[in-house]
């Protein structure tokens, strides 16, 4: 696999200096100032790839193009944005760019309630609590109808949360929650997300799931004649929030997207930790039944907790088996090179990272600091290291 690494750009405080050292060989990054549904220009994507290959690294997927609110939400303006995307995308094959990730979330791309929760040896990890979020959604959002989301045991409970909370806590658990919407919290208050909620309000998951075909029809066919491998991230967390509906969430979804749009060149983004923060997902059996359509793997972990929440374990911790899925994706691997495929080597990054030693007190971007990164990645190096070792000759 090729060791990749998500960098935010010239204003990350972890540099691609600390990403050569880290071992990594690709970038994973996006022209993060462009607003949805602008296309980015050809000058602009040269200029990023070469400052990546100044750096002596190579620019090997794109996380993320954006897909704008009018194709999820199948507005008026739906056909302008799917061919605004598309324009991006041919652009970035263009270049060579061929590996472009993107999520169909509605509203938020992820959400966590603690940024810095303990973990069992004194670093810091990202945590969902579905009861914290309620408070958020029912008693701070105030978000309408939001009472008929919830059992009336868990209104209860975060009732009596919220009245046990002051203005601090408060303010750290939405500026956390907020933390996932796109802009971040420079652009979005508590306005704003009842703003860009409500612009759902109706939208079933039926409705969602053929906003996604219709764009997917015309993308994944423009992939596949450009040379681009288009790969979908599943949701993160995948189950409803805020009474968005989720499409993208197990693998009865996505065996519907590759039934109805059979190209190879619409992918998966294999994350091992969206997917297994669902106690009803296989994420094994997922990575062996849509081998060959991964196109890009995050590789994280996660250990659920009572109620419906999670917390982001140490890579080979957590629900998920990781010696395993190295194996069935270097098997897959194996498997594409006999076949005389040219994507036989699959980018993985090593998906968030605890805060540890001196990065606790460092400014980051939730989820990548460096220290924990690197940790997670010399030991996903180990593993596929000791698989290719002990493979038959």
């Amino acid at each position: 696999m090729l060791e990749t690494w998500r960098w935010f750009g010239p204003d990350d405080p972890v540099t691609c200096s600390h990403v050569r050292q880290a071992g990594a060989d690709g970038i994973v990054t996006a022209l993060h100032a462009a607003a949805p549904g602008v296309v980015w220009q050809p000058d602009d994507i040269a200029a990023r790839k070469a400052e990546i290959e100044a750096a002596g690294l190579s620019w090997a997927v794109v996380e993320s193009i954006p897909v704008h609110p009018s194709i999820k939400l199948g507005d008026s303006d739906a056909g302008y944005y799917i061919d605004a995307w598309i324009e991006t995308m041919r652009n970035l094959a263009d270049q060579g760019l061929q590996v472009i990730c993107y999520n169909f979330m509605p509203v938020v791309d992820w959400t966590r309630t603690d940024l810095r929760y303990p973990t069992g040896r004194g670093g810091l990890a990202l945590r969902f609590d579905p009861l914290e979020f309620a408070v958020y959604d029912l008693f701070v959002l105030q978000r309408t109808s939001a009472e008929a989301d919830y059992d009336a045991a868990i209104v209860k409970q975060a009732e009596a949360c919220h009245a046990d909370m002051d203005a601090a806590a408060i303010e750290r658990l939405e500026a956390t929650i907020i933390a996932g919407l796109p802009g971040s919290e420079l652009s979005h208050g508590r306005e704003g997300v009842r703003a860009a909620i409500a612009e759902y309000d109706g939208l079933t998951g039926d409705a969602l799931r053929a906003n996604l075909l219709t764009f997917l029809k015309k993308a994944a066919p423009a992939a596949e004649a450009c040379g681009a491998r288009i790969c979908l991230h599943p949701d993160d967390p995948p189950f409803s929030i805020f009474g968005l509906p989720r499409i993208v969430s197990t693998a009865a979804d996505y065996a519907a997207l590759f039934d109805a749009v059979p190209t190879r060149a619409n992918g998966i983004t294999l994350c091992a930790g969206s997917l297994g923060s669902r106690a009803d997902n296989d994420v094994l059996a997922m990575a062996r039944t849509f081998a060959e359509r991964i196109h890009f793997v995050h590789l994280r972990n996660v250990t659920l907790q009572p109620g419906g929440g999670f917390f982001e374990d140490d890579h080979l911790e957590g629900g998920v088996d990781m010696v395993a899925l190295v194996k069935i994706l270097m098997d897959e691997e194996a498997r594409r090179c006999a076949a005389g495929r040219a994507d036989d080597v699959i980018p993985m990054r090593p998906d968030h990272g605890h805060l540890l030693l001196d990065d606790i007190d460092k400014q980051t971007n939730p989820g990548y600091s460096a220290i924990g990164r690197l940790k997670g990645l010399a030991e996903l190096r180990g593993i596929a290291r000791a698989v290719s070792s002990l493979a038959p000759a």
